[in-house]
Parts: structure tokens; sequence; C-alpha cells
């Protein structure tokens, strides 16, 4: 399997709540970097960490945080998420554009960077 169909096999299992398929792409060397100034802002490094990430989006919006793919495309080295992150928390909705840029070395996935098409809106729904 080549790295944009793990990345779209990814979100297909973020979705289904199959933490099994994700853990085989996101492996104790990576490191997820989250810009911004809100509490999810920041690098988180391994696979607790960013599991404890992703819980998290689900925990703070209860639940109704999705990623809507819109398309997933690259090759060997780098591969774009491009998708709508979805939710509602404390009365605020989010619904914005949103990238994640994976990068690889082979098959193993090194970074992850989160890329809100809409920061502002981003740091104000995670505040």
């Amino acid at each position: 399997m080549d790295n944009v169909a793990r990345v779209r096999d990814a979100f297909r299992a973020f979705a289904e709540r199959d933490p099994i398929t994700v853990g085989r792409l996101i492996g104790n060397g990576v490191v997820w970097r989250v810009p911004g100034r809100s509490a999810m802002a920041g690098e988180y490094h391994g696979r607790a960490e960013i599991f404890q990430f992703l819980r998290r989006t689900a925990e703070l919006t209860g639940g109704t945080y999705r990623t809507d793919v819109v398309d997933v495309w690259g090759g060997d080295e780098l591969v774009v998420a491009l998708y709508r992150a979805v939710g509602r928390r404390d009365g605020r909705e989010l619904d914005i554009p949103q990238a994640l840029v994976f990068r690889f070395d082979g098959e193993e996935l090194r970074e992850v960077l989160a890329v809100p098409g809409d920061p502002a809106a981003f740091d104000a729904f995670w505040s």
C-alpha cells in the first residue's frame, strides 16, 4: 500500500474509531505539530501523546468532531490530506478547511503538520 492510500485508510479508521488501523500509521517516532495558541496547539511526540491528543478532540467536543476528507494526494515522501474540520464545543461551531501534511521516510511516518485554513477560527474554537 502506498503512503497516499495509507493516509486515506487512517482517515477512514479515525472516522470509524478504529485505533488499530490508525496505530499502524502512527508510530513512536512521529512528531505531530499543531500551530496556534489554543489548548490543542503544541507538539505531540510518539503514539501515546498523539493518541491522547486525538482522544481530546472527541472529549472536548462531546464526540462531534469529525474530518470530512476532500482529497489526499502526494508521493513517497510527502502526502497532503485536505479536509473539513467540523465540530461543536461550548456553544461554538467549527467548520473550516484544514490540511494535514505527512512526511514519510520510506514507509515510516516521521512528521505531521496541521494547517488550519482559518487559524483564528481554529484557535477560537479550541480555546
